[in-house]
């Protein structure tokens, strides 16, 4: 049963205006009421589309025809009696539907993933489940789509019920043991050694999923930087790479003296390319900031284009790809050989570039943990390994109590309103 005490949410959840067709979505208590008080009508049966004209209550005034949709809880998307007004697209019939229901008794306009929120709320979601909508709603390109939609399909929730069930299962004998030591049946059901076991597997499980390539550089894209000595080529690789002339090109060495970042899609897979200043001795204090920079881009980067000699090429904790620049004018040089003038090696840099990704994101069509997650399953994990170590019963049974309340986190069954609100925040206003 609704409750009374709870608003009714309408928003927009279509596209901005203009457009064909305009989506406005009811959800709570007075969803069916609403729909029904703006139709001349009988609302139509649950789940069918219905040609209706929607009229505002007060004034009588003919708003817009259309179709309507109601669908009763609490089968729905948010737990709730919801509804979908299907209008014209334009902002004048937008704005006065929206302001017709905004005049009804106990509705409101929702607020950024307020739909969502109530789906997780009323138990049709998990925090996974909405962390993966989220991620799909920013998708661009089809490796973040694929990611999103094993995250959002459920492919880590089930992972963690899985771990769930079986800590639970030896939470419960270890629990038993204690409470109940002195009988003979419970003695026999299992020993410390084969708990142990179990712990090593489930936490050796976990472990995988950490080892995994995380979210992170599926969602900024792979960082890649190109370095060098002034006037290697890295402004006009820079370019080529991103399609556009993005960076300053010029013959005076220096010019370029602070970084610059483009975000682009090689195949399918994202990238963050940044160029920076020639490393060399600076002349000046401006410059010298700019290359300390550059230094320090190389060496955080997860790929390096390097154009400089290879003896001379900087620390770097990533890859590096040692290019041999402006081989059109130059026939000598290491590495691969490489003209963004004339395009010579820019496709087999590319192929280098896709395949060192490869070992950095994760696997398409896999779900990619996030920063949080990852954190949250460390914590699980780390759990299941201090009650490997333990050999005191009660100890065990706190530690398998801490790796559950850690999975309960990663699904939203414990968790906190400013959680919600920091994830809830990235949604529009009609998820």
């Amino acid at each position: 049963m609704s409750n009374p005490e709870k608003p009714t949410i309408f928003a927009l959840s279509s596209g901005q205006p203009p457009a064909a067709i305009a989506v406005i979505r009811l959800s709570g208590p007075s969803a069916l009421r609403a729909a029904r008080a703006l139709t001349t009508r009988d609302l139509p049966e649950p789940r069918r589309a219905a040609l209706r004209r929607f009229v505002d209550p007060e004034a009588g005034d003919l708003l817009d025809e259309g179709l309507l949709i109601i669908f009763p809880g609490p089968r729905t998307e948010t737990g709730e009696d919801m509804a979908e007004l299907h209008c014209h697209g334009s902002r004048a019939v937008v704005r006065s539907v929206e302001a017709a229901l905004a005049r009804l008794p106990g509705m409101r306009l929702a607020e950024p993933g307020e739909f969502t929120r109530r789906a997780f709320l009323n138990g049709q979601m998990d925090l996974a489940g909405i962390e993966g909508l989220g991620d799909l709603l920013a998708a661009e390109t089809a490796l973040q789509r694929r990611a999103a939609m094993a995250m959002m399909g459920g492919g880590l929730s089930r992972r963690i019920e899985g771990w769930t069930t079986a800590l639970r299962k030896l939470a419960a004998q270890v629990e038993a043991r204690i409470d109940f030591s002195d009988e003979g049946d419970v003695e026999e059901s299992g020993t410390i050694e084969g708990l142990a076991d179990a712990c090593v597997e489930i936490a050796a499980a976990m472990e995988s999923d950490l080892a995994k390539p995380g979210g992170e550089r599926l969602k900024d894209g792979i960082r890649v930087a190109i370095g060098g000595p002034p006037n290697a080529g890295k402004s006009t690789l820079f370019n080529a790479l991103v399609g556009r002339d993005a960076a300053i090109v010029s013959p005076h060495a220096g010019t370029t003296r602070d970084v610059i970042e483009a975000t682009i899609a090689i195949r399918g897979v994202p990238f963050l390319l940044s160029d920076s200043a020639g490393l060399r001795d600076a002349q000046d204090d401006v410059e010298r900031i700019g290359v300390d920079r550059a230094e320090a881009l190389l060496a955080q980067a997860d790929i390096v284009l390097w154009l400089g000699a290879a003896d001379m090429k900087p620390p770097v904790h990533g890859e590096l790809i040692q290019l041999h620049a402006k081989a059109d004018v130059n026939s000598s040089g290491q590495g691969l050989a490489i003209s963004a003038r004339t395009g010579q090696g820019i496709s087999d840099l590319v192929d280098r570039l896709c395949i060192v990704a490869e070992s950095l994101l994760p696997v398409p069509g896999d779900y990619a943990l996030s920063q949080r997650q990852r954190a949250v399953l460390l914590r699980s994990a780390a759990a299941v390994r201090d009650a490997v170590d333990e050999t005191d019963e009660i100890l065990i049974a706190e530690n398998l109590r801490h790796a559950l309340s850690a999975l309960d986190e990663l699904t939203g069954h414990v968790t906190t309103d400013a959680v919600l609100d920091e994830l809830f925040s990235g949604f529009c206003i009609g998820k």
